[in-house]
């Protein structure tokens, strides 16, 4: 199994054990950094983010809640042979309210996000008027050191207050 392989099976078993857990309270799920991009190394972590109705407050409590969709994909998620990693999961959990709201983390998304489950295009929809709103500031997205970090308005004044 090559390695793309192997990623893309924990991506359908993972969205299969997600949808299971959260029914129909699950409203989006997206993959996103290296995972997303495709650009997986043997070490990569799965970066996710589920959007779920009805979670619980803090986030220990909604880690809880999904600690048995990382159980169930335990024996998946182990080493792939001697001297290789296990592949992490590194969930991120949002109501639709807190998506609405918006979080810096949407901003690693616009570009690389490749969405898993969204049946009503609520995070697709989020991410097109961030990504809208980000055209009329004329933002880049400017290459760093291995990364990137966001100019967000190069016009910016002295005390100009702007909003994404």
């Amino acid at each position: 199994m090559t390695l793309l392989e192997r990623y893309e099976e924990i991506l359908r078993r993972l969205l299969e054990e997600v949808r299971m857990a959260y029914g129909e309270r699950l409203v989006a799920c997206a993959v996103y950094g290296s995972v997303g991009r495709g650009t997986q190394r043997a070490d990569s972590d799965v970066d996710l983010l589920l959007v779920v109705r009805g979670l619980p407050a803090g986030r220990l409590r909604r880690v809880e809640e999904f600690a048995p969709v990382e159980a169930q994909l335990e024996s998946l998620l182990g080493p792939a042979g001697p001297g290789l990693a296990p592949v992490a999961l590194s969930p991120v959990f949002k109501t639709p309210e807190e998506l609405q709201a918006g979080s810096p983390l949407l901003l690693d998304m616009v570009e690389d996000a490749r969405i898993l489950h969204d049946p009503h295009n609520v995070l697709a929809a989020r991410l097109d008027r961030l990504r809208a709103r980000l055209r009329e500031l004329g933002a880049r997205r400017v290459p760093h050191g291995g990364g990137w970090y966001w100019e967000l308005k190069p016009d910016l004044a002295p005390g100009e207050v702007f909003t994404l």
